[in-house]
Order: structure tokens, then sequence, then C-alpha cells
């Protein structure tokens, strides 16, 4: 029996921009991990977490320690429930691409995200779709976000767990590049 049921929902957009969009987590610490796969919108404007924050909603209201007293970060917490709705946890996402008449193209999407648009992580499917197509790559290493290698890095090993044969993932004999990936390495440009 196939699950067609809609994977559960990670945040919803709070940001959008025509290259980005940041989302709000529903519970406070439950982001996607950096380098993950998420998507959003119909049709799908996929992208990767470049970046995860946990932050006061109030900018106005500094997050103060809490814990001299405390034995355990768990005791922090239970001591200050309020914590919970003082605080959120935010994660950005560079955009690699979208779906548009049922095949991915790893190409900015004509318009951003809405706003208040649900965001969902990638099944491993989309997960080694995306991750199989060569412009994303380019296109997040020639982003300026910072640490892109380090997110390409992240993202790949996640996309090499969802595939179906992950020691094969991303091999390949040495000399030898797969046709139309970017040329990657000293005094090579991306441009």
């Amino acid at each position: 029996m196939v699950d067609t049921s809609e994977p559960a929902r990670i945040g919803e957009v709070v940001e959008a921009t025509s290259t980005s969009f940041v989302a709000q987590c529903y519970q406070l610490y439950r982001a996607p991990p950096l380098g993950s796969l998420v998507r959003t919108g119909d049709p799908a404007i996929q992208g990767v977490v470049d970046r995860v924050v946990t932050e006061p909603l109030d900018a106005s209201r500094p997050v103060l320690a809490r814990g001299e007293s405390a034995v355990t970060e768990d005791e922090v917490s239970r001591a200050n429930p309020q914590l919970e709705r003082l605080l959120t946890s935010r994660f950005e996402v560079l955009i690699l691409g979208h779906r548009a008449r049922g095949v991915d193209l790893t190409v900015l999407p004509p318009l951003p995200p809405r706003v208040h648009a649900f965001v969902y992580a990638c099944s491993p499917e989309e997960t080694v779709r995306l991750a199989e197509s060569p412009g994303w790559l380019r296109t997040l290493l020639s982003s300026n976000i910072p640490a892109a290698d380090q997110v390409a890095a992240a993202c790949l090993r996640g996309a090499a767990v969802s595939a179906p044969e992950p020691e094969s993932f991303c091999s390949m004999p040495a000399g030898k590049s797969p046709v139309n990936w970017p040329e990657i390495g000293p005094g090579s440009t991306l441009s």
C-alpha cells in the first residue's frame, strides 16, 4: 500500500523574495537541519535550508540567561514555560528551483512563494530528483550565503541517505564528471 498522505508541515512562509524565503516553525527548536531540501506552494517551489535561528518573537525583548542555579537545561525550560511563547525558531531557504507542468526546473520561479504558504520537507524521491539535477549546485555555490560549501555538503549527505543506493550516490570513476555538472575546483568559476 502506497502512502499518499501529505507530509507534516514544518513551518510557514513569513518573508519571501524571488530568490529566498524565511519560514517560521510551528514548534520551538523544530527547524529542519541545515542543508535540508524543502518545498512550498503549488506548484512547488523547492529550496535548501541555509540558515536556522532561534530568536525572540519581539526583537525589543532580548533573551536573558535564566539557568544560573539550574542543574540542567531541561530544568530551565520547566521553570520558565513562558519561553515557548516568547521565542521562535525560523529557517531561511535559498530557492533552487520549482516544478512547472510536472517537470522540476532548477531555475527561479516566476514569483516568490506567498506569505503564509505552508512549508514541507521534500520527500526522499523529491530530494534525490532535485539533488541529481546539476543546476542547484551552481546556484548554491554562487550565492552569497555564508558557508555555501558546508550547506552543499550537508545537502548532498541528506540526498545520499534518501537515494536507493546511498553508497554509490554522487560517486563515479576517477577523472570523470557527469555531463552538464559545473566543474568545481581550484581556479574554476561558477559564472
